[in-house]
Order: structure tokens, then sequence, then C-alpha cells
């Protein structure tokens, strides 16, 4: 079984309704490319700022919950809704991305467990802790194509958790992201690299296009990579979209003919959930 999978590197602004109607506009492209699933970038509605965060977040059911939902809906894909900055019950911040099927209804949503807190000397520092707090699930949904895993930016340093999401059947692994001009260059292509070789899937990782003037200077370089680890499409820096083949019936002859998920030694060493 063989899906589409639109990777959307959008231009954000700090115009909310503009950010929305330009993800629209790639959605609507995607869908009409034969697209099954689109994923937009993190971040997608306001700009990457801790001040802005407080300033943008909106509840679940909110103003871009609703437009996405009737969005996925009116085009009949799965929508990985990149993320947004959402205000909880609780009064809390949240970096959190929602899915909807292609009937527009929510299915998942992942708040981002791991918070960018870094001080880089000479390079980039940023500390996502001040505004936002860290979810603690993890986020595997079912699709007609085989379950997948949605983790978000720096939740992919992290390969337990990758690891947790295929062990609960994930084929295919999403990440919204938003490396930046210091941690971008260096690292980016290899962890999610490293991560497809791992767990033997599909992952894509979706930034932001580059704005040298804003708050946050983001990557891009938005990518599919294979479950052999081999990048199958992968944007530069400016706006765009890659419509990437995932080829389901490929996971399962890479995880026969290199069974490592099987030589596990779960004798000697297990990872487990935490019941919070």
């Amino acid at each position: 079984m063989k899906l589409k999978a639109a990777l959307v590197q959008m231009a954000v602004t700090a115009d909310k309704r503009a950010n929305l109607e330009t993800a629209a506009g790639y959605a609507a492209q995607a869908a009409e490319a034969g697209a099954d699933l689109v994923v937009l970038p993190e971040m997608f509605n306001c700009p990457y700022s801790s001040d802005s965060f407080p300033i943008y977040a909106e509840p679940e059911g909110g103003e871009t919950h609703q437009y996405l939902s009737k969005l996925a809906g009116r085009l009949g894909i799965w929508l990985v809704a990149g993320s947004i900055p959402e205000r909880a019950r609780d009064g809390k911040l949240y970096n959190t991305s929602f899915v909807f099927d292609r009937r527009g209804r929510q299915v998942a949503k992942h708040s981002k467990m791991h918070l960018f807190d870094i001080d880089i000397e000479g390079g980039q520092r940023f500390k996502e802790s001040d505004t936002l707090s860290a979810g603690s699930q993890v986020t595997v949904f079912e699709t007609e194509f085989g379950r997948v895993g949605l983790a978000i930016c720096y939740d992919l340093r992290f390969p337990e958790l990758a690891r947790m999401m295929v062990d609960q059947g994930a084929k295919i692994l999403v990440v919204p992201a938003a490396f930046n001009m210091t941690t971008g260059p260096a690292h980016w292509e290899i962890l999610f690299r490293n991560r497809a070789l791992d767990n033997q899937a599909y992952v894509l990782g979706v930034a932001p296009a580059r704005d040298v003037n804003g708050p946050y200077v983001s990557y891009g370089h938005s990518l599919a990579v294979s479950p052999w680890g081999d990048v199958i499409e992968m944007l530069e820096a400016v706006p765009g979209m890659i419509i990437a083949e995932l080829d389901m019936d490929y996971v399962e002859k890479v995880r026969r003919e290199l069974p490592l998920l099987e030589h596990r030694r779960q004798d000697v060493y297990t990872l487990k959930q935490c019941k919070l």
C-alpha cells in the first residue's frame, strides 16, 4: 500500500489569519495533486518566540482548530496541523499538534514532551519553559495506511520516544519542527536519518521556511526519509512543498530483511511507559 505525503514548508508571519490561509492554499494544492496526508510546520500560525506564545494561544476547539478541521473535511485529507500554542483548561500553555482525519474529525493530539531549553556559546539561546509546559503522552494514531507516530521538534532528539511509538505499531513518524541556524546545519539531517534507521520507519520532518528577519530563524530543509535511511525528498530554506510517496510494503521488507527490532535483547533491557 502506498500513500502520498505533502510536507508544507510555509512562510510564517505575525498575521494569524494570513498564516491559516497560506496553510489552506498549500493543502488545497496538495489535495489536487493526490496527497493523502498533509503536514504543517511547528508553530505555523504565529511567530516562534516566547513572548508570542501567550498572545497567540488558543484552546482546543478555537479558531485555528475549527479552521483546520473544516479544511481537512472539505479536502478529504489527513491533516497533521503542525503545532500551535494551546491554552489548556488549567491555564498552562503547550506546544500542541492536532490531527484531523478525512472527515475533519480530531483523531489525535500531541503536546511537545521535551522543551527546547538551550544556551549554546556563540550560537542559539532559547528557553521554551519560560512560557510552555511539557506534555506527557506518547502519541500514535490509526490510519488506513497503518499507524503513525507524532512528535514535535526537540522530541526527535530522544530515541526512546521514537522507539516507544514504533513499539505501539508506528510505521511512519511525523515531526513538525523548527531547528535553527545553529542546530539545523549540524544535526537536522543526521537526526532524521538516525531515527529512520533506528526504527525502520518513514520519518517526515516539516519546518517553517527561513525568515532572516524573524525573531527565530528556521533552518528549513523539510525532508522525508525512508526506512533504509535514504533522504527521499528535501527542500532548501525557501517556502515550498514536497509530495513524497511512501510505500508501506517497503517498511515490511526492510524490517523482514534486517530484523533489528526482533533482535533486541529484551531479556537484558526493556523500555516501558510510566503511568502518570
